[in-house]
């Protein structure tokens, strides 16, 4: 039975609406962490203008592979093993870049990587949309976050909610300049940056 995401399911629809707009004008989108395939499949679907490059890191999850393959959709590629620590990554022509629910798994000097190979892959006017918690001057959003903070870090010391300020810097560094930072269900955000 191919693995299914909860948070996955109540999430997808809030965050299409989001990238309708981000990702108007963009031809091919790298996700990383595609985790089940949930959100490629539904966003492949829904945005059968963008070619839809699912990544994962290594060894592919079996339910990844399983639901990208009985998509059948035409604009959905097989998922790609990456791990953000690569360099460079293995993929060319994408002008976008969505990841959803990853920087607080990653350590920070992995989130450091992502941005740096994001930073690397986007041509200029390439956008970069990222869903998930995020704390802003050092506060969290809610109680439910700050939980969930304490949750991750007696999971894995090197997890955490990212702080928003922190997160901005490394994409700055990386000619991604913050356009949009949309509240969503849940106390998340949807973060979005352009290269200029």
């Amino acid at each position: 039975m191919t693995a299914l995401s909860d948070a996955c399911e109540r999430n997808k629809e809030p965050i299409l609406g989001v990238l309708r707009t981000a990702f108007a004008s963009c031809r091919g989108v790298l996700e990383v962490g595609s985790g089940t395939g949930q959100h490629a499949v539904h966003f492949a679907a829904h945005l059968p203008q963008l070619t839809w490059q699912p990544s994962e890191v290594p060894p592919l999850e079996g339910g990844l592979l399983g639901r990208v393959r009985a998509s059948g959709l035409p604009n959905l590629r097989a998922p790609l093993p990456l791990d953000v620590r690569d360099e460079p990554w293995p993929v060319a022509g994408v002008d976008a870049g969505f990841s959803a629910n990853t920087l607080h798994i990653m350590s920070w000097a992995a989130v450091g990587d992502f941005f740096r190979g994001f930073g690397a892959l986007l041509p200029p006017a390439g956008i970069l949309c990222v869903y998930g918690p995020f704390r802003y001057g050092g506060r969290h959003t809610s109680p439910s976050n700050e939980a969930f903070d304490a949750w991750l870090r007696a999971r894995d010391p090197d997890s955490a909610v990212r702080d928003f300020e922190a997160v901005t810097q490394l994409a700055l560094a990386q000619g991604l300049h913050l356009v949009a930072d949309h509240a969503m269900p849940a106390n998340n955000r949807t973060l979005v940056w352009q290269r200029r």
